[in-house]
């Protein structure tokens, strides 16, 4: 692969469907190289096919972020292999509803393992190579659960406001290196997450952000000039929470 020294590139996580999927088309028609890493290796070619219609380099990588051992050493290598990463969407994650008393400690830590510390793996395997180059841009999509609490979400609501905490703390070790990090906080988003069977909610799909809406707001974000940075970002259905 030929990789241009001057090429923006990006990762993003969670890229085989919904918010994923969309920033990758994003990023791609702004000409942003990619590397979209997912658990469905033939979901992720779907997405390559359509972002190189744009003409940009696209890289797929299957993998399991509820392995949390493997995922720092998979993202040294890709900053390895491209020279640098100038921006890294954590946006792989799960949605989860239960009662707090019903809620296993197996559930409990699958859940903080794929929302938080899979972050902190992917932010700690690519902060190497930020440091280096002086810069970078790192966006964290947390939820407006981190805001707003709702009865049975409460273990995904823990898992996202700590994800903004350590949004926080991590913008205030690294500016100083020129590394900008920010947080999204979307609302109800029309995703395969509410397909998932670990989530059981009943709302009303026609009325949620389409998650066209939400990369583009995630683009826009990225593309401010350096100087600049969106610290936190909420954007939510117009009508309100669902």
């Amino acid at each position: 692969m030929e990789i241009s020294p001057n090429q923006t590139r990006a990762i993003i996580t969670g890229a085989s469907s919904g918010i994923g999927k969309a920033t990758a088309i994003a990023f791609a028609s702004s000409g942003i190289d990619l590397c979209l890493i997912g658990r469905s290796h033939a979901k992720l070619t779907e997405v390559a096919h359509l972002a190189q219609e744009y003409g940009v380099q696209v890289k797929v990588i299957s993998a399991d972020f509820s392995d949390v051992s493997t995922i720092r050493s998979k993202i040294q290598s890709i900053a390895e292999e491209y020279g640098n990463i100038d921006i890294l969407v954590n946006n792989a994650g799960m949605g989860y509803t239960n009662l707090l008393r019903d809620t296993s400690l197996a559930d409990w830590q699958k859940v903080l393992d794929l929302n938080l510390t899979s972050v902190f793996e992917c932010v700690m395997g690519v902060l190497p190579s930020m440091r280096k180059h002086g810069k970078g841009t790192i966006v964290n999509v947390a939820s407006i659960s981190a805001q707003t609490f709702f009865p049975e979400w409460g273990t995904y609501s823990v898992s996202k406001t700590a994800l903004v905490t350590f949004g926080q703390c991590l913008a205030l070790e690294e500016r100083s290196n020129g590394i900008r990090v920010t947080t999204i906080f979307p609302g109800a988003v029309d995703t395969p997450i509410w397909d998932t069977n670990t989530v059981q909610a009943q709302l009303d799909r026609t009325a949620m952000l389409k998650p066209e809406t939400v990369a583009q707001a995630i683009l826009q974000t990225v593309l401010l000039p350096q100087e600049a940075v969106i610290e936190q970002l909420t954007i939510t259905p117009s009508i309100g929470a669902l």
